[in-house]
């Protein structure tokens, strides 16, 4: 069994809102971490919900270690942490409190486990969590997330709105997390600089529909960026432009396989850019 998740042609539509999931697919291998790219409103939140069972899809399959999951599942939803962006807990617990709500929750609750969090996070365990500032909230979250063992760690913008230190802070707990070959991480996140420290694979959506899943090496090494004249643009191999925009007096163009461009396009200027840019070139850029 090698993905820990499998997204297959899923698809659900909200009829008020006129918002579709379109025939989503993609897979999360073990020991991995995936970031699940997208501006605000394009699925990514959807998607985590059908995944999770708390939006019925309309169609397609989902899998979760090698299994689809339903309602009754509740040995499997155990191995899955989960980090909503915003309020996780009702305000006036304790973290002392929540600790005890939460073993009782889970068979497989670690109070020890989660005391350490708590010191490592420097958490105050009777203070209201009302009084907590964000990051200290967002800490809290993923202490409890962790603290059950789950196997996969799915993340909602968890570390949107997050100062940098506490974000850094963060990305260091999720790259020990999967130092254990079982367990792997999705997180949702439009801070692609995060994505670009911790990520092994990037994909992205977009107004609800799959544009791409790549690695993120693959990202870095392989995509880049022309920047064509226009009497240059007009030359290339249309088989190597993923997507072009025109400037006021250049034509970007997206590329994949950066030696090859720089072995057929000589004079042309080649740049290595950001998961940020590419995402941009992906979604704003046209296709010949």
């Amino acid at each position: 069994m090698e993905n820990i998740l499998e997204v297959q042609q899923v698809s659900k539509t909200f009829s008020k809102s006129k918002f579709s999931l379109e025939n989503v697919s993609f897979n999360l291998p073990y020991g991995a971490i995936m970031g699940f790219v997208g501006e605000n409103g394009a699925g990514k939140t959807t998607m985590i919900g059908c995944i999770l069972n708390t939006i019925k899809k309309d169609s397609g399959k989902i899998k979760l270690f090698g299994k689809e999951m339903f309602d009754a599942d509740t040995a499997m939803r155990e191995k899955i942490g989960v980090v909503y962006d915003g309020n996780n807990f009702p305000t006036n617990w304790t973290a002392r409190q929540l600790a005890g709500i939460m073993a009782g929750f889970y068979t497989q609750w670690d109070n020890a486990l989660f005391l350490k969090y708590i010191e490592n996070f420097k958490l105050p365990t009777n203070q209201k969590i009302k009084h907590y500032s964000r990051g200290m909230t967002m800490k809290l979250a993923i202490a409890v997330a962790l603290s059950h063992h789950p196997q996969l760690l799915i993340l909602d913008e968890a570390t949107s709105g997050l100062d940098p230190i506490v974000r850094d802070e963060m990305l260091d707990v999720f790259l020990d997390f999967i130092q254990e070959e079982n367990h792997s991480v999705l997180l949702s996140s439009h801070i692609t600089s995060d994505l670009e420290k911790i990520a092994d694979y990037i994909t992205f959506v977009h107004n609800g529909k799959l544009i791409a899943t790549v690695s993120k090496n693959e990202l870095i090494y392989n995509y880049a960026i022309m920047r064509c004249k226009e009497s240059q643009f007009l030359t290339l191999d249309t088989s190597d432009i993923l997507a072009y925009r025109k400037r006021d007096f250049q034509i970007d163009v997206l590329v994949s396989d950066v030696k090859n461009a720089q072995r057929k396009y000589k004079n042309v200027v080649i740049d290595h850019v950001s998961v940020d840019e590419i995402f941009l070139m992906l979604v704003k850029g046209e296709r010949i």
